[in-house]
């Protein structure tokens, strides 16, 4: 039997929520809020009855903040899953699935560090510099949740390794980060291409070899990234 999930937004008044269709509605008395974060007693709940997704609109993207469901739903699901969750056999395979999804990060990593150090293509006389900007970028682009370009899939892995680069540089080697851009559409888009192609500018050098200025961003920046811990 099919259950009916309705995805409804926060409503003006406490305990109240809006449909898709604008009208403002009030949870039955026998249901109760359950806030986001156990996939597992959602998906459980859902196959339980109906139920309420809330969800507020993030930039591009649908966040769920919860939903509303029976009490005695809730309250099955969470036994459940925790009943589920104290066996011998669920810790076994948790333990497996995290020694996999580790094994995947540590490749990825791997292939990411290479990458970059394939698009910095710095000459042989500034390999250690290219070693530990690639070092630096990998370790702040690839942790799982950071968020970054490298986490998306959504863009080949040599694109992904040349916007980290060029994200890093943005706000290690420029003054990005204490700007005051105007709030105007398309100006901070536009910022970002300006420092973008500075950066681009300054990798020449040490792709081709020349001496570095005293003054130079990226030496002053793989210099305190060298002494960082």
């Amino acid at each position: 039997m099919a259950h009916q999930h309705r995805v409804v937004r926060p409503g003006r008044a406490k305990g109240t929520v809006i449909s898709e269709a604008g009208e403002e509605l009030t949870p039955p008395a026998n249901w109760t809020f359950l806030p986001a974060g156990d996939a597992a007693v959602t998906r459980s709940i859902k196959a339980k009855g109906a139920t309420w997704v809330v969800q507020v609109r993030k930039g591009r993207r649908d966040m769920s903040l919860g939903i509303w469901a029976e009490a005695s739903h809730i309250l099955a699901s969470q036994q459940e899953v925790a009943a589920k969750r104290s066996t011998p056999e669920y810790a076994r395979t948790r333990q497996r699935d995290l020694a996999r999804r580790e094994a995947r990060q540590q490749d990825y990593v791997g292939v990411f560090f290479a990458e970059v150090f394939r698009f910095l293509d710095f000459h042989p006389r500034y390999e250690n510099q290219a070693q530990l900007l690639s070092e630096k970028i990998t370790a702040h682009a690839t942790p799982v949740g950071s968020g970054t370009v490298a986490r998306t899939e959504r863009i080949p892995l040599a694109k992904r390794a040349e916007a980290a680069v060029i994200a890093w540089m943005r706000h290690q080697t420029t003054a990005y980060d204490s700007m005051k851009i105007a709030r105007i559409k398309g100006k901070r888009r536009e910022v970002r291409r300006q420092l973008a192609s500075k950066s681009v500018e300054l990798l020449q050098a040490y792709r081709q070899g020349r001496d570095l200025a005293e003054n130079c961003p990226l030496k002053k920046a793989l210099d305190e990234q060298g002494k960082a811990p």
